[in-house]
């Protein structure tokens, strides 16, 4: 990043103003939202305007960077960011056993019931020293370019980054466009690759829930071919999905039908979503939530917080999880979440 960038950061960090830093996929800017204040504000059931950081758990309130209190600044990125090398960590052993006695429990769980998928998520804690917040965001930048990568501070809250390959929804005028995402395999030099039925169908899940969640509230659905799409060093199958917006329909309508996906959360909703919250044995706090501007400018856009990375005095708390279906294999699931971790952890 250059000079101008990095001083303002730095001197954010240090007065501990809450604020977000954010460059959307594939751009070439980075955009610094600061709030003038250090208090705790809520999107009025996604009516207000400003960025919004939402929980996975719709019972938790999302926290809200107002319009009317915030400074926005736009800063070029070109030629600002730079090569790295990556660290090397291993695998947290420690709950690994943890890990697999649960996506046991999830697979007896499917077998048993109606539900067809459960999205399984751990979190790894990394106690060793790290780079400050500011080089973090920098070798996100560098090594993910087609994903929504940002660096969000509040002193009250908490920081976290992250580095996106999923938009939630964008809206601008009645047109509306998101995605479904599910699927996962290494990156290995090439994209032409197979898939096996058990990505196939989990990313189905994922189209079909969208689609049917949106065909009350929107004309003219499309839907694109699934294609394969590379997030760092891993592999995603991705649908693109558009439509009009039907008149007197709201943003928080839409958020509340499409919010948490079965790309985070399983299917059906509730009943996955329930078991996730009574049996994952932690709190996700904000990862699986989603964030980004709402409401501003007469446009909405919000990513799902995927791949990203909570930091504090104590360490660093790496977030990833996986979809289980009855299809899946406890040893294979456990792999595909240590490559997701390493998306944080090469950064560290």
């Amino acid at each position: 990043m250059n000079t101008q960038i990095l001083k303002k950061l730095h001197e954010l960090l240090e007065s501990k103003s809450p604020f977000v830093a954010f460059r959307k996929p594939n751009g070439s800017t980075i955009t610094v939202i600061e709030q003038q204040d250090d208090l705790l504000y809520d999107a009025h059931n996604f009516e207000a305007k400003g960025f919004v950081f939402a929980p996975f758990d719709t019972s938790t309130k999302e926290v809200l960077f107002p319009a009317h209190l915030i400074k926005k600044t736009t800063f070029s990125l070109q030629n600002s960011t730079g090569n790295y090398t990556p660290s090397m960590r291993g695998e947290d052993t420690a709950s690994k056993e943890k890990y697999l006695l649960l996506l046991e429990k999830s697979l007896a769980f499917i077998k048993e019931t109606e539900v067809e998928k459960i999205v399984i998520s751990r979190r790894e804690y990394c106690p060793e020293s790290t780079e400050n917040e500011v080089v973090l965001l920098q070798r996100l930048l560098s090594a993910y370019s087609n994903a929504f990568v940002y660096l969000w501070v509040h002193p009250k809250v908490g920081t976290w980054l992250g580095a996106s390959p999923e938009r939630l929804l964008e809206l601008q005028g009645d047109v509306l466009q998101t995605m479904a995402l599910a699927g996962t395999q290494p990156y290995l030099n090439t994209e032409q690759v197979v898939w096996k039925q058990k990505e196939i169908t989990e990313q189905q899940f994922v189209t079909n829930f969208v689609i049917e969640n949106l065909r009350p509230f929107v004309t003219c659905l499309e839907t694109s071919d699934t294609y394969t799409v590379k997030a760092g060093r891993l592999l995603h199958l991705r649908t693109d999905i558009e439509g009009r917006l039907k008149q007197a329909i709201t943003v928080r309508e839409l958020i509340n039908h499409l919010h948490p996906t079965p790309a985070v959360c399983g299917v059906p909703k509730q009943e996955a979503k329930s078991f996730i919250l009574k049996n994952e044995g932690y709190d996700r706090r904000f990862y699986t939530g989603f964030l980004g501007e709402l409401n501003m400018d007469d446009k909405t856009c919000l990513y799902v917080n995927l791949r990203c990375m909570e930091v504090s005095k104590e360490g660093t708390f790496v977030y990833i999880g996986g979809g289980i279906t009855i299809d899946s294999i406890p040893e294979k699931e456990w792999e595909e979440t240590v490559s997701k971790s390493k998306t944080m952890k090469r950064i560290l």
